[in-house]
């Protein structure tokens, strides 16, 4: 919630300019986003079984990351274990 005599007039200014990025949107409305990097390792026990999982780097710039099974991102993206 916001009051209105909060609200500014809009100044145009070009270095606030931002550059739109090449994205295809499928018919079902998602986007396929591609991880940048890791960040994290972490090994986890449940009921006996041992769990790696890894700590995805989605975008850099906003610092969005995830933890994922590292068996699955090994399949998708075997590029990001060297």
């Amino acid at each position: 919630m916001f009051h209105v005599p909060q609200l500014r007039k809009h100044v145009f200014d070009p270095s606030h300019v931002l550059e739109v990025e090449n994205v295809q949107v499928r018919e079902d409305l998602t986007i396929e986003v591609q991880p940048v990097g890791l960040e994290d390792r972490q090994v986890e026990e449940h009921r006996g079984m041992t769990i790696s999982l890894v700590k995805v780097i989605w975008d850099r710039r906003t610092g969005n990351s995830t933890w994922e099974l590292e068996e699955d991102v090994r399949k998708l993206c075997p590029h990001l274990f060297w």
